[in-house]
């Protein structure tokens, strides 16, 4: 019988000038007819019931219907645009919700199809049980409103609004994220088992699963939900009466937070799991890129995250057929929780995320360095982050004279005691918000002490009596810090270390 992958409802947007891709299931040997705007394209289902028809490039446009059948069924999908189409990938920044974003319910009050935004969000579900296929088929592809548009990712939602404005076109946007996951749950097995960079991932794993049946697993985790949704009533009761309680403190009253909830096939935030249950739900949709914000739960493996995200890039560019598929990462914001010491390893991430956009053919790099906020891992204010990665699509993809960077560290030259740094996308110099600070330098000994600045045109010196002999710079080498050093495009400049 004729089914069609559940991305494809009414209202969906569809990739202009690329081959479309359009896929199902059906009994085996029948033929399978797509129709759209005229053009017509056909396949016939194989042994394993799969199909895959290509629909040659469209320019935008639409509305149109979309018609899929065969000699007994057939589907009809209404209000199909032809546009630009983006993956929303990544945790909870860019999962959190236009209703609980900054300026959201401002947005919301006035906002209506006309932004010609629209939006499918992948079902958030970490397993594939019997509600999952029932659940599969209640998501679909909805236009922008009041109403429609309250959970979607408020980072994706600024990016459309802004590139749909720019083109002239219908903007699709993807949502595939889940707050608080590592990228190991985005990648399959075979990438973490084959890496020894990556190995430690799927062995920790294995560990916390051995010897227990799938029943035991599936026991362990309904009773973790349980517990969790308690603990949950009970922490928004004490926070309706003592906002302002510390975390320890809070479970010291209502018992431990058990979050994540044990290691299982049945836990969301397992390695490899959401790989299955959702980026392979909606892979191979026809996108022009991904837009990419993870990082923060991987901070506990800063050293092996460059290995695992290009290990990412590559897998999702693979299963999607096109190895130079844009992809756009967010470098990390400031942040530290206000009561911990600066660990550095969010440093560590952004270093590796600036890596991988050096080395890996047509990827870019949002710099949000400024739109952390201190004590709280989730700010609220995600226009920058939209906008900017709006930018980089722009400079990087759509071939348009934006200014799409601050300030990257290009160079060095070792002089007069101290170092001379140049940079790209310095024309013009920089803009200075308060004192200029955040540069270290060190010596043989990687002892790093406060740099004195000057700046001179599109150069900067950074020296230090305390170092005579300077070996090694870094600028904003740290979890959290003030950040006063912005190019004259309003990006800041982008942390470094050698």
């Amino acid at each position: 019988m004729l089914k069609v992958a559940n991305i494809f409802t009414d209202n969906m947007v569809l990739q202009r000038d690329k081959n479309i891709a359009v896929w199902g299931l059906d009994d085996k040997g029948r033929k399978v007819t797509v129709s759209i705007n005229g053009i017509t394209a056909c396949a016939v289902s194989g042994d394993d019931g799969k199909w895959l028809c290509v629909l040659p490039p469209m320019s935008a446009g639409g509305e149109y219907e979309m018609t899929v059948s065969d000699d007994y069924n057939s589907f009809t999908y209404k209000g199909v645009m032809i546009g630009e189409v983006w993956l929303c990938g990544g945790q909870s920044n860019m999962e959190l919700e236009l209703q609980n974003e900054a300026h959201g319910k401002e947005v919301l009050g006035e906002l209506d199809e006309s932004c010609n935004v629209r939006f499918y969000y992948t079902q958030k579900r970490g397993y594939i049980d019997e509600m999952f296929y029932a659940d599969e088929a209640n998501t679909c592809w909805a236009k922008a409103g009041s109403e429609s548009s309250k959970a979607w990712s408020a980072v994706g939602f600024y990016f459309g609004r802004k590139l749909a404005r720019d083109l002239g076109v219908t903007v699709g946007l993807i949502g595939c994220n889940w707050g608080g996951t590592s990228a190991s749950a985005w990648v399959d097995r075979a990438t973490l088992e084959n890496d020894l960079a990556l190995k430690s991932y799927i062995d920790e794993y294995d560990e916390k699963v051995a010897g227990k049946s799938i029943e035991q697993q599936l026991k362990e985790y309904r009773d973790y939900e349980k517990y969790d949704a308690e603990w949950n009533k009970k922490s928004a009761e004490v926070y309706a009466k003592e906002p302002n309680i510390g975390w320890n403190e809070l479970q010291e009253k209502i018992g431990k937070n058990m979050w994540p909830g044990p290691m299982c096939e049945f836990n969301p935030f397992r390695p490899t799991g959401l790989f299955n249950t959702m980026i392979m739900r909606v892979c191979p949709y026809t996108i022009k890129g991904f837009l990419y914000y993870q990082g923060e739960s991987d901070d506990h493996k800063p050293d092996s995250y460059y290995r695992l995200l290009c290990a990412l890039i590559g897998l999702w560019r693979e299963k999607w057929g096109d190895d130079e598929l844009p992809f756009i990462i967010t470098q990390l914001p400031m942040f530290k929780y206000k009561n911990d010491p600066d660990y550095k390893h969010w440093c560590k991430i952004r270093s590796a995320q600036m890596k991988a956009y050096k080395t890996i053919k047509n990827t870019g790099l949002a710099v949000t360095l400024d739109c952390g906020e201190l004590d709280n891992i989730h700010p609220t204010d995600k226009i920058p982050v939209g906008e900017r990665l709006c930018l980089q699509a722009e400079k990087l993809f759509y071939d348009m004279d934006v200014n799409a960077f601050g300030p990257i560290y290009k160079t060095h030259v070792f002089k007069d005691g101290g170092i001379e740094l140049s940079f790209s996308h310095a024309e013009g110099g920089f803009d200075i918000k308060g004192d200029a600070q955040g540069f270290e330098i060190a010596g043989d000994d990687g002892e790093f002490m406060p740099a004195d600045i000057k700046i001179d045109g599109e150069r900067i010196f950074i020296s230090s009596d305390k170092v005579s002999a300077p070996k090694h710079a870094r600028y904003n080498y740290f979890n959290y810090a003030e950040v006063t050093i912005f190019g004259k495009s309003g990006i800041p400049m982008a942390p470094f270390d050698f």
